[in-house]
Formats: structure tokens, sequence, C-alpha cells
């Protein structure tokens, strides 16, 4: 990379030589001085997001603990240091990105998210910090894509975004060809959130819809933030009942208290909420009124028969916290993975250039599929080959992968309030 150096590009070449030197004397030439290697994670522990981040330290603590008790990597062992992004606002996304890049110690870093724009992503550039995160990907591909060689350090687990804009709907359509529900109006009301993650999918989803020939009986944008009472915009949809009602506000508690007070008097309408329903928090807020509720993602586990690791890495979280994971416990597990991978191929913690590398050259199985990244955008590859958009169902505090069919073990089931 060609840029001016920076206190945390000098410090990392001090270290490398020191290692380097201290190595010679005592005879190991060739080799990394063994030591405490640091892996910082960004995360929300405290704010409306902690069920996340809490998500997001067990999953990376758990890989830690597994290496660590496997002996480590050439003698290095591994802790997890947070960085606590709170509200996700940059002023404390911030003071957690310098806190954690100021440490000498620290050679990786990671996140689900941390900021809401995905700014610290130059933060990592400049100080040449392998990073690799589960955010946001439009925001990322705008970041990375016009220069990707001046971004060698940043990697998303997440693959593009668009099908999320564009697959509800045909999801949706497919479920009326098959005979499995009707789509008397093709009405369809969308709420969403106004960050980023929330109205960028909202956005995309009313232009597919539109496309389609669908009409947006409702279109609705709340503040970001906690949201307790839904009953106005509720009202709107029970004045003109559509077809879908679908919610893209990814908070837990957000969307649980908008099903439940959708439920005090439902519509016939196929209910879809965004993200929110694969946090393990959601099912404990809902209880049985979650049966039914139908969301998707990109990059989650993908437990069939065809992948053996997400249910391999899935129990292992499972038998660690005595909870199953949500979306990001077995991710930040497995982005913990790719750094170690790196670093068995590398051999130096200190030669961060290296460990980019190797992380950019990773094409593996995962959890979500197998991963292999796009050098043009740095976002992992999209599609039935690679990870593809899953469409699960929750019955009875379980999900059931129903589409797309090849994957899937299960079948849709008409929600309990459309009989």
């Amino acid at each position: 990379m060609s840029r001016q150096a920076t206190p945390f590009r000098s410090m990392s070449r001090i270290l490398t030589m020191t290692a380097a030197v201290l190595a010679l004397g005592g005879g190991l030439a060739g080799q990394a001085l063994a030591d405490t290697v640091k892996i910082g994670l960004l995360a929300p522990l405290t704010g409306p997001a902690s069920a996340d981040g809490q998500e997001f330290q067990r999953g990376a603590q758990l890989a830690i603990d597994e290496m660590n008790a496997a002996g480590g990597i050439d003698g290095h062992t591994f802790e997890l240091v947070v960085g606590d992004v709170k509200d996700q606002s940059a002023g404390n996304v911030t003071s957690a990105v310098e806190r954690l890049l100021g440490d000498p110690d620290v050679h990786f870093m990671l996140t689900g998210y941390a900021s809401l724009t995905n700014f610290e992503i130059d933060n990592m550039a400049e100080a040449e910090m392998p990073y690799v995160l589960s955010a946001n990907s439009a925001q990322t591909r705008d970041i990375i894509a016009e220069n990707p060689e001046n971004y060698a350090c940043c990697w998303s687990w997440s693959p593009s975004y668009d099908a999320y804009n564009t697959d509800v709907t045909s999801f949706v359509e497919k479920l009326e060809a098959d005979g499995k529900i009707q789509l008397p109006t093709k009405k369809v009301a969308i709420v969403s959130s106004d960050n980023p993650y929330s109205k960028t999918i909202s956005e995309g989803m009313k232009a597919t819809f539109a496309e389609r020939g669908w009409t947006i009986s409702v279109d609705e944008l709340v503040p970001f933030g906690e949201v307790t009472d839904w009953r106005s915009i509720l009202t709107k949809i029970r004045q003109d009942v559509p077809d879908v009602v679908i919610n893209t506000d990814y908070l837990p508690g957000n969307s649980a208290s908008f099903l439940t007070q959708f439920l005090e008097q439902p519509t016939k309408s196929l209910v879809f909420l965004q993200y929110a329903p694969s946090v393990p928090e959601f099912v404990q807020l809902t209880g049985e009124k979650s049966n039914g509720v139908i969301y998707n993602l990109l990059g989650g586990p993908l437990v069939t028969p065809k992948n053996p690791r997400a249910e391999e890495v899935s129990k292992k979280f499972q038998d660690a916290y005595g909870v199953e994971s949500g979306f990001y416990g077995v991710a930040l597990y497995e982005i913990v993975n790719l750094y170690f991978d790196a670093l068995r191929e590398v051999g130096d913690p200190n030669d961060h250039a290296g460990i980019m590398e190797a992380i950019a050259a990773t094409d593996k199985q995962t959890v979500a599929g197998r991963l292999k990244f796009d050098p043009a955008t740095h976002l992992a590859m999209q599609g039935d080959e690679y990870i593809p958009l899953t469409f699960f169902q929750i019955w009875d505090g379980e999900r059931h992968l129903i589409a797309p069919a090849n994957y899937a073990p299960h079948e849709f089931k008409l929600q309990p309030w459309m009989q």
C-alpha cells in the first residue's frame, strides 16, 4: 500500500524488527517469537444491540478458547480484547477503534458490525490492520470497490445484500405459484428503521415489488433506536389489508414488539421480519407467538446434510454456552478461524501484509457455505455454489430452513394467523 507512515505502521515495524533480533540472538532465525497474540473485537456490548454484541463475543471467545486448549499456533496463544461501540455512534466507534489499534499486541481485528457506515475500514487500512467484518455489505462495497488495492486489510464475511432487495418478492410469488398461499390484492406493507442496513434493504424491496406490479400500501420509516409502540402503523396496515407485511428493523426487541402488537388483531397477511428472528433473544421475547414467522439470512448457519460444518460449529456453541447460536455467534467463530488459518500459513503475527494476503486467498467450506472473496469488492461471493440466501421459518422455538429447495430439509407451512 502506497501510504505515508503512521504511528500504527511504525509500531508494527518496530515490533517486527525487535522480534527478528531476539530470534536471531537466541538461535531461532526464521521463527516468530512466541507470545500472546491479542485479537481485537469491536462489539456493541451495551446499548440496543447488546444481544448481538454478546453473540460476537461468545463466538470469538469460543474459537480462541478452542485454539489455546489445543496448544496455540507455533507456540503463540491468543487473547480476546473487546472495544465496546455501544450505540454505534461515530464517537463511540472511533474511541473503541483507537484503543484497540493503539495496543501493539493486537494483530487482527473483527466485528459483526461496528459503525453505522463501516467508516472504520479506513482506520484499518491506514493502520495496516487485518480486519474482517460482517456488516452492511453495500457500504463495505462502496468504500472498497473504487480502489480495492488500497484495502488489502479488509474483507467481508457478508456477501452482496442485493439478494435481500430482490428475493423476498420471488420467494412470496413462488409460494403462490406452488399453491401454498394466495395473493388476492398484490399489496405489500413495508416498515423500516432509519439506519443504513434496514433502510437500504427496504428501499430495494420497494423497488422490486413495484417492478413486479405490486402496490406498496404502507410505507413507514421509524427513527433508529428502541421502538415500543407500533400501533399507529399497524392501524394503517389493518385499514388496507396487504398480502404481505414486512418489517426490516433488525433490533430483536423492536421486531418482537411489532409482532406481538400485530397479533393483537392480525390480518391474513404473510409476515416477514428482516434478520431479528435469527437472534435467540427474539424467540425468548415472543415465545409461541413467533410460530410461523419468516426471515432470511446471507451468511447464516446452513445446517443441512450437505454442509456438516454448520451442525458441528452450532453444536460447539450450544455445548459451550447452553443456548443456540444466532447468526453472529457461529459467524464470528469462523472469522477468528480465518485468522488462525492465515497465521498457520504465514507463521509470524507481525507480518500483517502476509496475513492479509492469506485471508484474501480463502476458499473453504464454512457454516454459511463455501467462502471465497470477490477481489473487486472484498465481499464474500454469493450464490447457491458459495453463500446462498436462505429462508427460515420458526416453529416451537426452532428455526426451520425452508429455502432454497436444494438445501432445505423443511417446507413452508401456513402461518397460524393466515388460517
